[in-house]
C-alpha cells in the first residue's frame, strides 16, 4: 500500500539487527548527508509529505525520538513517461517541497528513506522500456536527494504485470551495484499463507535475477486479519517461503524478512492497536528480522469524536491514541528508549462550514473542494463519479468534518 544497499548475509544482518543505532549525521553544502545506521532505515514508517494532512517531521521527532523518516510515493508522470514524480503530479527534477520537508529531517539528526510505487497510480516500473531506463529514473531521486535507502512497494496492479515487475527488480540490482551501501526493502502485499501467488512470483523474479536486497516486507493487513496473532503467524509463513526460495535457512530468511503494518484501522475495518504493534515488535526482535515499519504517520493521530473507529482515514487511526503512539515502536525496533513524556492527543478542530455538495456529475480539478458525508474534501486531481472517502488512495483528500 505503501509501500520502497547492498546485500546483507545472514550474519552481516543478524549482527545489524542486535547493533547498538548511534547516528552521526552531518551535512554537506549539496544538502547529503552521511547515512544513518540500517537499523533506522529498516524502522523508518511511512509518511506522505505533500498528500493526507502531512504531520510536522520535526515535532514527531521531538516527542519520540524517531530519527528516519519513508517519504512516499514516486510514481511515473500521470501522463506517462518514464521520469520520476511525487504522487504522479510534481515532478522530482523541479521538487522544493519534499527536499524542504528532507532538510527539516536531517537539519535534527535524521535522513530519510523514499518509497517507489504503492497501492495507487502508475508505476515507473510499467511505463519504461526496461530495468536500466527504470534504473535511471530512480537514479534521479537518489542523486537529487542524496539517499542511502529506498523502497520498493511492488503490489496491486503492477506486481500482476510480469514485465514491470521485471524492470523494478532489474532496477533495484542496478541501483544495488550502482550505489554501494544503498539500503534496499521490497514489500508486497501479505497473506495468511505468508504471500499470495503475485508475491511468490516475485520472489521467483528477484531469485532468477540474483537479486537479493537487505530484505523482503510482507503487508499483513486487508487480507482477513484479526489483530496480532494472525500478523505473526503470516511472518512465520513467509518465512517458510524465504527459505523455500532462496534455499536460506531459518535464521537467514528471518535476517531478510520485514514487517510493514496498518496502525488503527484498516482499509477493510481491521483493527490493530498499540498491543498489537507491541506483540510484533517482540516478535520481530526475537526472531532477529531485518525490519519492522508501518502506514502511516499521517494517520498516526487521533480522529475527531465523530470519526473515532467508524471510518478507515488517511489523516488519523480510528483507534484512541495520543499522538505518536505508533511511531514510538519504531524508535524501539530501532534499539533507542522513546521519551517517557506522553504527547497530548491532538485537540478536537471546531468544524468548518461546508463546501457546496459533491456532485456524481460534476467535474473537479486538482485542490476542488466539495462536501459529502458531513467532510470537506480536496480533489487531489481530475475526478469525476469517483465518491469521496471510497478508498483512502483515491482522488480526495479529506480536509475534516463540516
Amino acid at each position: 500500500m505503501r509501500p520502497l544497499r547492498a546485500c546483507l548475509g545472514a550474519a552481516a544482518a543478524v549482527t545489524l539487527a542486535a547493533a547498538g543505532t548511534t547516528a552521526l549525521v552531518t551535512t554537506d553544502a549539496s544538502g547529503a548527508t552521511t547515512a544513518l545506521s540500517n537499523r533506522w532505515y529498516a524502522a523508518a514508517p511511512y509518511l506522505m509529505p505533500l498528500d493526507n494532512d502531512p504531520p510536522d517531521p520535526a515535532a514527531i521527532m521531538d516527542a519520540t525520538g524517531l530519527k528516519a523518516f519513508q517519504l512516499a510515493f514516486v510514481l511515473a508522470p500521470n501522463g506517462g513517461g518514464c521520469s520520476p514524480t511525487w504522487g504522479g503530479t510534481a515532478a522530482v527534477s523541479s521538487d522544493t517541497a519534499v527536499q524542504s520537508v528532507i532538510s527539516t529531517i536531517r537539519a535534527k539528526g535524521g535522513d530519510v528513506s523514499v518509497s517507489i510505487g504503492g497501492y495507487g497510480g502508475t508505476k515507473l516500473g510499467q511505463t519504461c522500456a526496461d530495468a536500466a531506463s527504470t534504473a535511471a529514473a530512480y537514479q534521479q531521486v537518489i542523486t537529487k536527494y542524496g539517499l542511502h535507502a529506498i523502497d520498493f512497494d511492488l503490489e496491486e496492479p503492477e506486481y500482476e504485470n510480469t514485465a514491470a515487475i521485471r524492470n523494478e527488480i532489474g532496477a533495484a540490482k542496478i541501483l544495488q551495484q550502482n550505489n554501494p551501501g544503498l539500503y534496499v526493502s521490497v514489500t508486497t502485499a501479505g497473506t495468511a499463507d505468508g504471500t499470495g501467488w503475485f508475491g511468490k512470483q516475485m520472489l521467483l523474479e528477484a531469485k532468477s535475477q540474483g537479486f537479493t536486497p537487505n530484505n523482503f516486507s510482507i503487508m499483513p493487513f486487508d487480507g482477513g486479519f484479526n489483530g496480532a496473532a494472525s500478523q505473526t503467524a503470516a511472518l512465520t509463513s513467509f518465512n517458510s517461503i524465504l527459505q523455500s526460495t532462496f534455499g536460506w535457512d531459518q535464521a537467514t530468511a528471518y535476517a531478510h524478512e520485514g514487517f510493514s503494518g496498518m496502525n488503527g484501522r484498516s482499509d477493510t475495518g481491521e483493527y490493530f492497536t498499540q498491543a498489537d504493534f507491541q506483540t510484533v515488535l517482540d516478535y520481530a526482535t526475537s526472531h532477529n528480522m531485518d525490519r519492522f515499519t508501518f502506514w502511516s504517520l499521517n494517520r498516526d493521530r487521533q480522529c475527531t469524536p465523530a470519526d473515532n473507529g467508524g471510518r478507515t482515514s488517511g489523516t488519523c487511526s480510528s483507534v484512541a491514541q495520543n499522538s505518536w503512539d505508533f511511531a514510538k515502536y519504531s524508535v524501539k525496533f530501532a534499539g533507542v528508549t522513546p521519551p517517557t513524556t506522553t504527547p497530548t492527543p491532538t485537540p478536537t478542530p471546531t468544524p468548518t462550514s461546508c463546501k457546496a455538495a459533491w456532485s456524481a456529475a460534476a467535474v473537479y480539478v486538482k485542490d476542488d473542494e466539495a462536501s459529502y458525508g458531513g467532510h470537506n474534501w480536496k480533489a487531489k486531481w481530475w475526478t469525476q463519479n469517483e465518491v469521496p472517502g471510497a478508498s483512502e488512495w483515491g482522488p480526495w483528500q479529506d480536509e475534516g468534518a463540516c
